[in-house]
Order: structure tokens, then C-alpha cells, then sequence
């Protein structure tokens, strides 16, 4: 893997389409790793008898988790459903809970589900060539509500970190559900 020069800089290429070598790690989510995050659990079961279809991936650098450092990097989110619920990226408080991340959409449409320790709820849509600003304290995540992948660019606080074992026990107290046809924010009636 090339080797980034934290201290002086260097370009990315995060052109995924290209076929060449990429730089940036990837992680990949599929439905099986994610089968608690959706609300219906016999919906799960019937996609995985068939297949274990990508959820979501994103691409980072592996910023050294240094303060004065700024990790980022790409989510792709496909498109698809599980129920009535859309597919959506598992989504996470930060460790340092006072941590703020600003994504840019650049393809796709969705929402930014986000809350915070104290119950607070907020649901932002995504549109393309439009920025969100999720503030400290709050978890977020990104939901597609499109027939197209849902590309984002994020950055935060290089030594942030990331948990997700409160969102993993608890879910969200919001879920995006399709109806008539159009994206609906509902209550999640397991909180």
C-alpha cells in the first residue's frame, strides 16, 4: 500500500471507477453482519436464504488517529430494501462523543438519521452536491432512499474513534420506511 505523508501532504485519488490500484482501505457491510440493525428480523432471514447482498462500503486512508488530523474518505451505500426499511449504514457515536463530521453528497439521495445520547432526534435529506453537518453528540446514519448508490465524502477529528456498540444494543429511536411509494420517518417501536 503507498504510504501518505501525514505531515507534508499528498493527493488521493478516490476515483473507485477506475480500475486501478487503490490506496484507500476498504470495508464492506453485508446483510449478515447487519442482520440486527433491521427492524424486520423475518424479512432478513428470507434475503439470506437466497443471498448476502453489499449494504454498504467506504474507503479510508487510515489517518493516524492523531489530534490535528483530519480522516476521511468515501461511502458507497446501494440502493435496496429489507421490508419497508431502506438500506442504511450501520451508523455510530464517535469515542470522543464531542466530535462533529460533515459528509457531501456526491451522488444518490437518502437521509442522515441522527440523535443524541439524551433522546434528541434529527432526520437532514442528502442531495447531491449538498453538505451535512452532524454536531457533537450525536450518532448518525446514512440511509438510501434511492434507486442509485449513495456516494459520500466524510471527514472528522482523525482521533475521534468510533462506537458502535451503543447503536448495535439499542438501534435508533427514528427508521426511514418506504410508504405510498415515498420515504417515511417512523418511530421505531423496539426503543
Amino acid at each position: 500500500m503507498k504510504q501518505f505523508d501525514w505531515d507534508r501532504g499528498f493527493p488521493v485519488d478516490f476515483d473507485l471507477n477506475t480500475g486501478r490500484s487503490k490506496a484507500a482501505e476498504t470495508t464492506r457491510r453485508y446483510l449478515s453482519q447487519m442482520q440486527e440493525m433491521f427492524f424486520d428480523a423475518e424479512a432478513v432471514k428470507e434475503i439470506l436464504k437466497k443471498e448476502d447482498p453489499l449494504i454498504y462500503e467506504f474507503y479510508e486512508l487510515g489517518c493516524p488517529e492523531r489530534q490535528g488530523d483530519l480522516a476521511f474518505g468515501t461511502t458507497i451505500l446501494y440502493p435496496g430494501m429489507v421490508g419497508d426499511e431502506f438500506y442504511m449504514t450501520k451508523g455510530h457515536f464517535h469515542t470522543r462523543l464531542e466530535t462533529s463530521e460533515v459528509y457531501y453528497t456526491l451522488s444518490g439521495e437518502g437521509y442522515m438519521v441522527m440523535e443524541n445520547p439524551e433522546g434528541s432526534t434529527a432526520e437532514i435529506p442528502l442531495k447531491k452536491n449538498e453538505s451535512v453537518y452532524v454536531p457533537r453528540r450525536y450518532a448518525h446514519r446514512t440511509v438510501n432512499t434511492g434507486s442509485v448508490p449513495l456516494i459520500l465524502f466524510f471527514v472528522f477529528d482523525a482521533d475521534a474513534g468510533h462506537n458502535y456498540g451503543t447503536i448495535e444494543t439499542k438501534g435508533y429511536h427514528k427508521r426511514v420506511v418506504a410508504r405510498d411509494g415515498k420515504p417515511a420517518v417512523i418511530d421505531n417501536l423496539k426503543w
